[in-house]
């Protein structure tokens, strides 16, 4: 792990933008001619349905009390779960520049999690219940998304979808059985498809200069220097062929040694493609060898010199390129 403090409140965020969604929801109570009566907006917290369901029921005044004090809504998250099906390349890294500082920083692909929610609904009648369900269900179809800012520094805004799972309620008396002291509470269960971000790496180096060398591809012109490995038999000889394969006639690689020294073979006239793992085997002296490395000196064809316009611009900057292309001809 690593040993940068770090802390993006990514957690934090998510719960406030499920919080967010089911604020300043207006019931509205009706006169037995259907005109309107009063209009309240209904309060939420983040609290547990028991700890909630305590505080009502412990009222020694419940009948008079928690007349004033429903309806309302609490919710909590329940617990967290890594989703395989979302994940992405951790290897990867987004840049961008830092709000606060003006550099460029860099972080790693964040991690998806499902966060599981419950939303409670605390009522004293039927229609109050119904009247908030009916707020919330049409949106959730059965997923609602939401914008994030999840990083503000880097700008970085996920999409996050929450999917209802489940709607369910149950009625709780209080007193003796002819009494009409009640409350009922509504249970609503979402699936939160959020991220959790690791930490950020600051002030990174522009690149405003790329530089590209085009080569020829290597000719029968070229010579290759072969680093043979040790283990192997015999001296290669100046002028003969050598090749790879079981005959020269069927052989998939040949070429011409040049020279033969401190266990380095030079090649020309090379047809086909040298590998590693077989022996280059000598026409005349029957020198066979494996090789380690190869190195050839091509000839350098062009070079394109790419630069931003402006040199001065940044990340967030409006540029073109200017593109200067050098042709070198060969001698």
């Amino acid at each position: 792990m690593s040993s940068n403090t770090f802390y993006n409140r990514s957690i934090r965020k998510l719960i406030v933008a499920f919080g967010n969604i089911f604020d300043n929801i207006t019931l509205v109570r009706y006169n037995s001619d259907n005109t309107e009566q009063e209009r309240f907006v209904v309060p939420i917290a983040y609290a547990s349905k028991e700890r909630y369901a305590m505080r009502l029921e412990g009222d020694p005044n419940l009948d008079k009390k928690v007349q004033m004090t429903l309806p309302r809504m609490s919710f909590e998250m329940n617990g967290i779960k890594y989703d395989s099906t979302r994940k992405q390349n951790t290897n990867t890294k987004n840049y961008g520049q830092n709000s606060t500082t003006g550099t460029i920083s860099a972080q790693y692909n964040p991690v998806p999690y499902n966060f599981d929610f419950s939303l409670y609904l605390y009522v004293r009648n039927i229609e109050d219940g119904t009247q908030l369900i009916e707020h919330i269900l049409p949106y959730f179809t059965p997923d609602y998304t939401v914008k994030v800012n999840m990083i503000p520094e880097l700008g970085t805004i996920k999409e996050i979808p929450i999917i209802l799972n489940s709607t369910e309620y149950e009625v709780e008396y209080e007193g003796d059985r002819d009494g009409d002291t009640r409350m009922i509470i509504w249970t609503l269960n979402f699936t939160l498809k959020g991220y959790i971000f690791g930490g950020r790496t600051d002030n990174i180096g522009l690149i405003k200069t790329s530089i590209t060398n085009i080569y020829n591809n290597i000719d029968q012109a070229d010579v290759v220097q072969f680093v043979m490995n040790t283990g192997g038999v015999g001296n290669y000889r100046a002028g003969e062929i050598v090749y790879q394969g079981y005959n020269l006639n069927t052989a998939t690689a040949s070429g011409q040694v040049i020279k033969w020294a401190d266990n380095i073979l030079s090649l020309s006239n090379i047809q086909g493609n040298f590998v590693s793992s077989a022996n280059i085997i000598g026409k005349i002296t029957n020198s066979q060898y494996t090789f380690s490395s190869y190195s050839v000196n091509p000839t350098q064809l062009a070079k394109v010199v790419v630069t931003p316009n402006p040199t001065t611009a940044n990340a967030n900057s409006a540029y073109t390129y200017t593109t200067t292309i050098t042709e070198i001809p060969r001698l």
